[in-house]
């Protein structure tokens, strides 16, 4: 995925925050979540921060969703279409362990995905590589649950308030779901993350807040106590050109 061009300002945040990510776990490779809710940015995060990270050349980065570990639309419904069901129930994550973290860690090539959600079936990707001292971006939901929250060396929480995260998810569906986060088509969702938000304070426990309400102003803060410098303060982002 190539992202969009980013406005100086937002570079110049993405590339601090870049900076910060890239002295994660120098002494080997890295394994790095971007979190945050439907339609915070995520995706694009990693994809623009992967850019960063190849035209800077010390540490290369490699992207991978959540998303293609899903669980088969037949089990995800049978486990309820409400809020509990799609927090609970969305996501292998014994395959994503499997696919990605121990391999990584054993220093084999990681397998990216295993499930194509638009499609309802399996895939089959021909295996990724990681360089030594390389980092790789997953991006998704709930990554911070208990059946993850030990294998991330660091965590970015992509903050938007839901306000703002809905209709710039749903935009991805024309015609589906409402705007108003509290619009009955959004129950599911919307209650969902607030399931996980309750229960995991995803927040509270990243490394890093980047608040991507505005996409050409984000603002990041480094939550590790003691930093000291610009890149670890809640400086506003440069006036975008």
């Amino acid at each position: 995925m190539t992202p969009p061009a980013a406005t100086s300002g937002r570079r110049a945040v993405l590339e601090r925050l870049w900076r910060g990510i890239a002295q994660v776990r120098p002494e080997g490779r890295a394994l790095i979540a971007v979190d945050g809710v439907d339609g915070a940015g995520k995706t694009r995060l990693a994809a623009e921060l992967a850019a960063i990270a190849a035209h800077e050349g010390a540490r290369p980065a490699v992207t991978v969703s959540i998303d293609g570990f899903h669980r088969p639309r037949a089990e995800r419904l049978a486990a309820g279409t409400g809020p509990d069901g799609f927090y609970r129930a969305s996501y292998r994550y014994d395959a994503f362990r499997r696919s990605v973290v121990e391999p990584l860690r054993a220093g084999l090539p990681i397998i990216p995905a295993v499930w194509d959600v638009a499609r309802d079936a399996p895939v089959d990707p021909e295996p990724v590589q990681v360089p030594p001292g390389g980092i790789v971006l997953v991006d998704g939901i709930f990554l911070q649950r208990p059946e993850l929250r030990d294998v991330w060396d660091a965590v970015v929480w992509v903050e938007v308030p839901f306000a703002v995260s809905v209709p710039r998810g749903n935009a991805r569906f024309p015609g589906m779901r409402e705007a108003d986060p509290e619009a009955p088509s959004n129950r599911r969702y919307v209650q969902g993350q607030r399931l996980y938000l309750a229960e995991a304070a995803p927040a509270e426990r990243a490394r890093w807040i980047l608040d991507n309400t505005d996409l050409t102003r984000p603002r990041l803060r480094d939550q590790r106590g003691g930093a000291s410098g610009a890149e670890h303060t809640d400086a506003p982002a440069v006036e975008p050109s």
